[in-house]
């Protein structure tokens, strides 16, 4: 990362995912363009949120890594509609200001393809060309995330000011039931900033025997653990350690993951952890947590 980076610009969202969670709608629409009622009341597809939300976050440019074919129809969704039905939704100003908008987001819009599926390390891997060699914010296609009175998008952004060109991970605390989903980290917390953590270990969904023997950090309880959040600022060097991964075929359960990357990375130069407390993840990953977030997500502010 490059000295005196104010905050990253470029963000990469990750959605070549093969949709088998959703079969058989993933047939017919892409999770990431299912629909999400806004707390406005307003229906967009899921990934216009992350677009939104990174615009308003100063991203000048978003890599979407996609499967062969599936940047058609995200690029046919944000070119926004057609004569005849911009003309009706005239009668709409809410929705008339929404379409004007779209092409805006359509122009910083950029794609990185996935041809095999090797893991969410692999999918980072092929925005490399797109980071150019600078941060990347990085977030998960099927999470959307909202916070006060700063934007969680933005509030890691702009921890490129301050991490001396290391990564950082957004985390938030969760218990043992929940230690099989996520990465979880041990570590220090600064003094004149204790929201910000000295990362010592990062262990991809840990036995809570080990979580609870190793991946402690100072003012959580007995039972309480930091995991990921799922939003990362990546440092360029992440793309070298996924390098060498796929180079010397280095896979857990048979693909190249992202948190052996980040651990490599940590072990190399130090990782940064971001402890969030006033934002909300929401998770549409599976057909059961959409309908939970879609509630929640609409009720939400920030």
């Amino acid at each position: 990362m490059a000295a005196g980076v104010a905050a990253a610009t470029r963000a990469v969202i990750p959605v070549a995912g093969l949709g088998t969670r959703w079969f058989p709608a993933s047939q017919a629409v892409k999770k990431e363009l299912m629909p999400v009622v806004g707390p406005d009341g307003i229906a967009r597809a899921l990934i216009h949120y992350h677009i939104a939300e990174l615009v308003a976050a100063g991203i000048e440019d978003i890599c979407i890594v996609a499967q062969p074919g599936d940047e058609e129809a995200i690029r046919a969704y944000f070119a926004g509609p057609g004569p005849e039905l911009l003309r009706r939704l005239e009668k709409t100003p809410a929705l008339a200001a929404e379409t004007r908008q779209m092409p805006e987001y359509n122009a910083r819009l950029h794609f990185a393809i996935q041809r095999e599926q090797e893991g969410y390390g692999h999918a980072v891997f092929q925005s490399r060309a797109f980071a150019g060699g600078g941060p990347v914010l990085l977030c998960l296609g099927d999470h959307l995330f909202r916070g006060t009175p700063m934007s969680p998008y933005r509030e890691l952004a702009e921890m490129a000011g301050r991490s001396d060109g290391r990564s950082v991970s957004a985390v938030n605390r969760i218990g043992p039931a929940q230690l099989k989903g996520y990465g979880t980290i041990a570590g220090a917390r600064r003094p004149d900033f204790p929201r910000l953590v000295d990362v010592s270990r990062i262990v991809e969904k840990p036995a809570i025997e080990l979580a609870r023997r190793d991946l402690r950090v100072d003012g959580l309880g007995a039972d309480e653990f930091l995991g990921w959040f799922g939003m990362h600022l990546l440092a360029p060097s992440i793309y070298d350690v996924l390098a060498q991964m796929i180079h010397d075929n280095l896979r857990d359960g048979g693909e190249f993951q992202l948190t052996r990357a980040q651990e490599m990375q940590r072990a190399r130069e130090g990782y940064l952890a971001l402890e969030m407390t006033a934002a909300e993840r929401f998770d549409f990953g599976t057909p059961a947590d959409y309908l939970e977030s879609l509630a929640r997500f609409q009720n939400s502010r920030g």
